[in-house]
């Protein structure tokens, strides 16, 4: 089939790899526009644009489908099909039936849970034994179309962001696959979503990443590792921001005020929290780089003390 991809971040290119790769003709690429990054503020290419240029794919920024041009060019390509993974801008009716088979999405989660922005970050944020892909037919709602075929993954005790990510980008690619082998042969019927059961996954901002020590210590070591690798969560001393990437919850209890540090050791500072004790393993202070706590134990550098109330 003649097949149109959109998306955006590196989430989309193991499956952008393997449509490209496939007996199917990948014709060209659609991803959102440069957009400033960094401290220079330079424009900054997407993954994908970054990954179709070296491929030598014809690349289409619009800003959005607002204007009849941009729908007329997506119209000219003439798609069997268009591929939408993590692309980030709404697509109008008028894009929907452009393709002759539709427009297919590869959501991170198990809909109808977690449908929007962050689905992997509230697999883990809600302490989700499971997760995986779903490949729908879009409709003009937010991840509300019907469902194709579904994927699942065990979500493990210490996942992060980052490794779910990864986990998940890699498993949808073959299920891909064989779907569009089938749409090019045979009609296949999704089944419609229980749109009862819908869960609401918002778009992370680096606010959400404060940890809150009334939490107990298993709700804060999920949003760690739900925060990594981004925004990383947070707390403050009285001079500082301290990011936590590492922690775990160890089985203890302490009548101190939550937030407080009750030990450090080289296996860790230990932080009492409203149900349990957190024991964080790596961190950085600002300006610094992520190291564990042995190690900045080594460096003589002593801005977190026993007794500290952390923020």
């Amino acid at each position: 089939m003649n097949i149109v991809f959109a998306g955006t971040p590196h989430f989309t290119l193991p499956c952008l790899d393997a449509l490209f790769h496939s007996e199917h003709s990948v014709t060209a690429v659609y991803t959102q526009p440069d957009r400033p990054s960094g401290r220079g503020h330079q424009p900054q290419a997407t993954p994908v644009k970054l990954w179709a240029e070296k491929h030598g794919l014809p690349v289409y920024q619009p800003i959005d489908f607002k204007k009849q041009q941009s729908i007329d060019e997506l119209a000219a390509l003439a798609p069997d099909i268009l591929v939408v993974i993590a692309y980030g801008l709404i697509l109008p009716q008028a894009v929907l039936t452009i393709p002759r088979h539709g427009c297919i999405n590869v959501h991170a989660s198990l809909l109808p849970r977690w449908r929007g922005a962050s689905p992997i970050q509230q697999a883990i944020l809600h302490q989700d034994q499971e997760s995986g892909i779903t490949l729908m037919k879009m409709d003009k709602g937010m991840d509300t179309g019907p469902v194709f075929k579904t994927v699942s993954c065990r979500v493990e005790p210490f996942e992060t962001a980052g490794t779910l990510h990864d986990k998940l980008a890699q498993l949808a690619t073959k299920p891909l696959l064989t779907l569009l082998d089938d749409l090019s042969t045979r009609h296949l019927t999704p089944e419609p979503q229980n749109h009862h059961l819908a869960t609401y996954a918002p778009k992370i901002s680096k606010g959400d990443a404060a940890i809150n020590w009334q939490l107990s210590a298993k709700a804060i070591d999920s949003q760690i590792r739900a925060f990594n690798p981004w925004p990383i969560a947070y707390t403050h001393t009285k001079e500082s921001t301290v990011r936590v990437h590492k922690a775990r919850v160890i089985n203890t209890q302490s009548h101190a005020v939550p937030g407080t540090i009750i030990a450090i050791n080289k296996d860790g500072i230990s932080v009492a929290t409203g149900d349990q004790t957190l024991l964080i393993e790596q961190l950085q202070f600002a300006g610094g780089k992520a190291m564990s706590v042995k190690d900045w134990q080594n460096s003589n550098h002593r801005q977190l003390e026993i007794n500290v109330v952390l923020k």
